[in-house]
């Protein structure tokens, strides 16, 4: 059994900035994952945005608090908490924070299945 907290000091040291506007840490990672790149924590700030980026990888975006507009491919809406956004691999996507509070989001992101 692996348990990591986002508090403990092998998470923290993987803090960084992810595309330019949330702060995110690797709570568990392909380091020791089989079929899941990693799954990770970040915190949005109000008014910050995730940039549009490409992954080769599918992802979810899963909102614990807060939301904002998250636009993938072409298509956009407004998240709040409690959603699930899934991203297929190679489709553009970026979440804006439009809201008062800092959204915090859990990111999980898995390799295609390889038949």
């Amino acid at each position: 059994m692996i348990v990591r907290n986002i508090d403990d000091p092998e998470v923290l040291e993987t803090t960084y900035i992810a595309h330019g506007g949330a702060t995110a840490k690797m709570v568990m990672t392909s380091h020791f994952l089989k079929g899941i790149e990693f799954l990770a924590h970040a915190l949005i700030p109000p008014g910050n945005v995730i940039e549009e980026h490409v992954d080769p990888v599918e992802e979810i975006y899963f909102i614990l608090k807060g939301g904002g507009v998250m636009k993938v491919g072409e298509e956009e809406r407004e998240v709040k908490e409690g959603d699930a956004i899934w991203i297929p691999v190679g489709a553009p996507h970026r979440l804006e924070n439009t809201r008062d509070v800092t959204t915090a989001i859990i990111v999980i992101a898995a390799y295609p299945i390889r038949w």
